[in-house]
């Protein structure tokens, strides 16, 4: 299965739980606001991807799957 995140920098509040979630995949700038590390995860990344979606806070975060 294919996936990939998509990030809607402008809702993120950077309070860090997708860092805090999956380190592999999200980082934070220099203003603290979400990057993506690995824009297509796949098995356990994956996991941990819509882990980070779903706590995230603000909802900045969606993992599209098809």
């Amino acid at each position: 299965m294919a996936a990939r995140i998509e990030i809607e920098g402008d809702r993120c509040i950077g309070a860090a739980q997708c860092v805090l979630s999956a380190d592999k995949l999200f980082d934070q700038d220099e203003d603290g606001f979400v990057v993506v590390l690995n824009g297509e995860p796949d098995g356990e990344d994956l996991e941990d991807a819509r882990t980070a979606a779903m706590i995230c806070p603000s909802q900045s975060i969606t993992v599209v799957e098809d």
